[in-house]
């Protein structure tokens, strides 16, 4: 059964990279092996999906209202809106991840999940990030994306099935590329995030709920309780810092972060 100390230092670590540009499979895949940790669990996988679900919805809930309720509007008298047009880039730019998500097989996720894979993926698709944000002309807004952007856009949050991308990381490459500034592709990556977590989330409980692991309440809590408040945090800061601070450092980490996978199961 995962230890208290453990749970923490997961949780942080899950909160403070589900959201930045730097690949939480990565991280998780070497902190335990560093730490020579066991395996976690399904519960507390849970538990880290719940807090980063509920840290991105809090965050963001003025837009998820908006866009939610101007959804359900176009459908009476106002018609279509910008909030309404969001609502279908956000259902459109969600399909194609699932899609593949439903159809890949476990044997398949397994393979990928390779410590050389990841540190590969991790390398590259940083490079991809640094070249996106160079030719960057930041001149579209959110709501002059198309249904085609958003399904490009969407493409690219599929092959975050691929341990190492970074699904946020994939995701503000693609809005870059499209010619969003690096705020409004870091703000729909995160609105992204809320349907794809909750699906991942909800065949992680299913999962959870058909086996017959222990849950220990404490833990579970504490995982959701630190995932919240370092991931809530992290998103505060990127969107307020991201059009100075740049994709840079982020590129250059990353870049660190595989090289070190490298090095240790080369």
């Amino acid at each position: 059964m995962i230890e208290p100390a453990q749970a923490f230092w997961l949780a942080l670590v899950q909160g403070l990279t589900e959201f930045l540009p730097v690949s939480s499979s990565a991280h998780l895949v070497l902190l335990p092996i560093l730490a020579d940790w066991p395996d976690q669990g399904l519960a507390f996988d849970v538990a880290v999906h719940v807090g980063t679900l509920i840290a991105v919805v809090v965050y963001l809930r003025h837009d998820l209202v908006d866009i939610l309720s101007g959804w359900l509007r176009q459908w009476g008298s106002p018609g279509r809106s910008e909030e309404s047009h969001l609502g279908w880039l956000l259902i459109v730019a969600t399909v194609p991840a699932v899609l593949v998500g439903l159809f890949v097989d476990e044997a398949v996720e397994a393979l990928l999940r390779d410590p050389l894979i990841i540190a590969g993926a991790t390398i590259a698709f940083a490079l991809l990030l640094w070249w996106a944000d160079r030719r960057r002309s930041g001149s579209k807004a959110l709501t002059q994306l198309g249904i085609k952007d958003a399904l490009l856009i969407g493409m690219f949050q599929a092959l975050a099935l691929v341990p190492g991308t970074s699904r946020s990381g994939i995701t503000i490459t693609a809005g870059l590329m499209l010619g969003l500034s690096r705020e409004a592709a870091a703000r729909f990556s995160f609105l992204m995030a809320v349907p794809i977590i909750t699906a991942a989330g909800s065949l992680k409980a299913a999962s959870l709920i058909q086996s017959e692991e222990v849950i220990s309440w404490g833990v579970f809590a504490l995982g959701v309780v630190v995932a919240f408040f370092s991931a809530w945090a992290v998103i505060a800061l990127f969107l307020r810092f991201i059009n100075r601070v740049g994709m840079t450092p982020f590129v250059l980490y990353r870049i660190v972060l595989g090289s070190l996978l490298l090095i240790v199961f080369w």
